[in-house]
């Protein structure tokens, strides 16, 4: 049986299925676009390259000893036990080699150099793992898409598409624009969408393809649009249903009241969406104070080990703008801080935007991100007063270079 087993790894490697296994998977990698590298590609290729060169080890060390064999160096007994030997720790050392490639390439998470998103700020890794909903439970979801919208065009590019404005909407929302849909998920309540001037709208029990086709309408009329990745990825995901008692948030979940009219459910939502709103908008902020946070990570470590900072004055100021900018966006020009005038009147609205803040982090999100700004400003501040210092040191020596060379041809006319 071994000299069986023996006979069949010495027949040319591409008969065997392994062969065309590896060099099928082999063009698999070569086919396999740059930016869908992922880390169970790159470990099973790799341990298919591994595998391949191991057959070929063990092939030439076949050829090796069966020349042997036909020569008489060794007799019969000692060949077969040689290569049963060569063959065994060949084999274990390929799959000790292959699983700590595969540990090594898993663990750093990707292929080195490839910006790669951090975990999600919003609620959504609470419930990657949930099942499917229930019947009678819908879906409401949040996306941050730009820095602003033009509402007025808007409105009327939807209308135009077969969407109604929902007009029974209090005269000091101004800044929202509500829309009905009757391509609802599910036959328990209506679809309904609020889009937020700041950029943000939100979907309530609307299918997934008309989400689809109000992206695609939005992308014309947004300011300063974000990457489409960091859109869906930065999301506010929570269900919602209709039953009895008062409207709340119960364990992650939207309970609305059966009996409220169909008016003040709406106006019900508009609180809880702007809660979802502010949250998908401040994850985006902080990615982009994470960016920022990244490209000035060098600059401690550079100050302390006394080499010099490659940035020039220039650089430096753009940094300082950006910062600033980011900062007027979280604490001036948005209602992170303070709870919006719209709900001073309507207690039972505020109870509900509080207490959704409350379970989204919003406001210990927004210290955090205030806590790593003063961080920043302060790190910015010391760059813009060493740089400040190098170019009052240069020209004081330019003066004293000057003082020098006029006091030189003073005594030369003097002398001469």
């Amino acid at each position: 049986m071994s000299l069986k087993i023996f006979w069949r790894l010495h027949q040319p490697l591409k008969r065997t299925q392994a062969y065309g296994f590896a060099f099928r998977t082999l063009d698999g990698l070569n086919s396999v676009p740059a930016n869908r590298f992922n880390c169970t590609t790159l470990a099973s290729n790799a341990s298919t390259l591994n595998l391949l060169r191991d057959w070929r080890n063990c092939h030439a060390r076949l050829h090796y000893h069966t020349c042997l064999l036909q020569r008489g160096v060794c007799q019969r007994p000692l060949f077969e036990k040689l290569t049963v030997l060569n063959l065994k720790s060949s084999l274990q050392m390929r799959l000790q080699s292959t699983t700590t490639a595969t540990k090594s390439v898993l663990k750093q998470g990707g292929i080195k150099g490839k910006r790669t998103f951090k975990g999600p700020r919003t609620k959504q890794p609470s419930r990657t793992n949930q099942p499917s909903l229930e019947e009678d439970l819908m879906q409401c979801i949040a996306y941050s898409t730009a820095d602003q919208y033009h509402l007025p065009t808007l409105c009327h590019d939807l209308i135009a598409h077969g969407f109604v404005e929902i007009k029974e909407f209090p005269r000091d929302a101004s800044n929202v624009l509500v829309m009905g849909t009757e391509n609802a998920a599910k036959p328990y309540d209506s679809g309904t969408i609020f889009f937020f001037r700041e950029g943000s709208v939100v979907f309530w029990n609307t299918e997934e393809k008309t989400i689809k086709t109000v992206m695609r309408i939005l992308e014309q009329h947004e300011i300063q649009p974000y990457e489409v990745a960091l859109v869906h990825w930065e999301n506010e995901e929570i269900n919602y249903t209709v039953g009895e008692g008062n409207s709340k948030l119960h364990r992650g979940i939207f309970l609305f009241n059966e009996e409220l009219d169909y008016d003040q459910v709406v106006l019900e939502k508009f609180a809880f969406s702007n809660a979802l709103s502010l949250s998908v908008k401040l994850a985006i902020w902080e990615v982009s104070l994470d960016n920022f946070v990244e490209s000035i990570q060098s600059i401690p470590e550079m100050l302390k080990s006394g080499q010099r900072v490659k940035l020039s004055r220039a650089e430096v100021m753009q940094k300082i703008g950006e910062l600033f900018s980011l900062r007027h966006c979280i604490n001036l020009s948005s209602d992170l801080l303070i709870t919006p005038d719209f709900y001073w009147d309507r207690e039972d609205l505020e109870q509900l935007y509080d207490k959704t803040c409350q379970f989204l982090n919003i406001n210990r999100r927004v210290k955090v991100v205030n806590e790593k700004l003063q961080h920043c400003t302060e790190l910015t501040d010391l760059m813009r007063n060493h740089l400040s210092e190098k170019h009052s040191l240069r020209l004081e020596w330019m003066i004293v270079i000057l003082i020098t060379i006029e006091v030189m041809f003073e005594l030369a006319r003097v002398i001469f």
